[in-house]
């Protein structure tokens, strides 16, 4: 049965090629053209001798997805739907700026945790996606993005990453080699809705990789209603994990906080995240009005609305900032352009 390819580390295509009784620097080569040259085709491998490349067609493929949609806002934005060989959907996004170019990547197909703002659980949850099919979108963005090259990574799409911890970390370790992508792992963001096993887990890695906490209310009862996880692990103990995180790591930790008209955006909301954060030693608030979802009944507040809330939290001694929502015009919160594409 033919394998993905990209689901070996270089020293596991050198155990492969050991027994085959082939040299292992060809492993190098093998990595240099699918990751450095973007090559899909064992065939083109050109400085590989023709039996060995017989041999990795017989016994792999390069890359396991299709495209079926590709949309770009007019911010620059780009939206990719993609199917894989069992038919499941993913979405990955490109958000490029003016100093980076940031891939956005999904870690499963759906999502098993249904946040208010997400559209991605709203078909429930299907499956894990494996190393190797994350890779297959890092680098269908990386070839496919301004100069062939991304900057930056984030495993925030569609899917919980620290539900999907082994294959996530895989990915991670594969993106950053040398003989790989390169992508330094300060560059690296795990977006999580508070998996505090996963986080714990984390902390104990020695990688410097950026975490990213989807906070969105700071109060238990708010919180449940936009994130149903938050029963399971509630603010005090999420807060607890997190102190923890940044006592072993040293390293900063990303609040996301998406502000849902009528729900997280009011001044009182803004007060109750101060009391919950003034305590964390390294920490910032990114503050990001939601996107428009009609299937959720989700708007964002007013430009006003969201500055006074900034504002607010800046006076209590926060560290913040206020994004804007990219995208708007693609559908391309997560979710919904797979959303928009079953239900045709």
């Amino acid at each position: 049965m033919h394998k993905n390819i990209k689901e070996l580390s270089l020293e596991e295509l050198e155990q492969i090629l050991d027994s085959w009784q082939q040299p292992r620097f060809h492993a190098r080569q093998i990595f240099s053209w699918i990751y450095k040259k973007g090559v899909m085709d064992f065939e083109a491998m050109s400085d590989l001798p023709s039996d060995l490349r017989a041999r990795l067609k017989e016994s792999f493929y390069i890359l396991s997805l299709n495209l079926i949609k590709r949309i770009k806002s007019h911010d620059g934005t780009e939206k990719f739907l993609f199917k894989f060989k069992d038919d499941n959907l993913i979405e990955a996004v490109i958000i490029p700026a003016e100093k980076r170019i940031t891939g956005c990547i999904s870690t499963q197909v759906g999502c098993k945790f249904a946040c208010r703002f997400c559209a991605s659980g709203l078909l429930g949850f299907k499956r894990n996606l494996s190393c190797s099919e994350m890779l297959d979108e890092v680098l269908y963005l990386k070839n496919n993005s301004q100069s062939n090259k991304l900057t930056h990574l984030v495993f925030m799409g569609m899917g919980e990453p620290l539900d999907n911890y082994d294959n996530v970390l895989k990915a991670i370790r594969m993106t950053n080699s040398p003989y790989a992508l390169n992508i330094g792992v300060r560059r690296m963001t795990i977006s999580t809705c508070g998996i505090i096993p996963g986080i714990k887990r984390l902390a104990t890695e020695g990688l410097q990789i950026e975490l990213s906490i989807s906070l969105h209310a700071a109060d238990d009862k708010t919180r449940s209603q936009i994130m149903p996880i938050n029963k399971k692990y509630p603010l005090k103990a999420l807060i607890g994990a997190c102190k923890d995180y940044i006592r072993k790591t040293n390293r900063q930790i990303t609040f996301e906080y998406i502000l849902i008209k009528g729900m997280n955006s009011g001044l009182q909301n803004a007060q109750n995240l101060i009391k919950i954060l003034r305590g964390l030693k390294l920490c910032k608030i990114n503050l990001i009005p939601c996107n428009l979802i009609k299937e959720c009944n989700i708007e964002p507040p007013n430009k006003l609305e969201a500055s006074l809330f900034r504002d607010c939290l800046i006076k209590g001694g926060l560290n913040v900032t206020l994004r804007r929502a990219r995208g708007q015009d693609i559908e391309a919160a997560c979710g919904q352009l797979r959303l928009s594409y079953e239900k045709k």
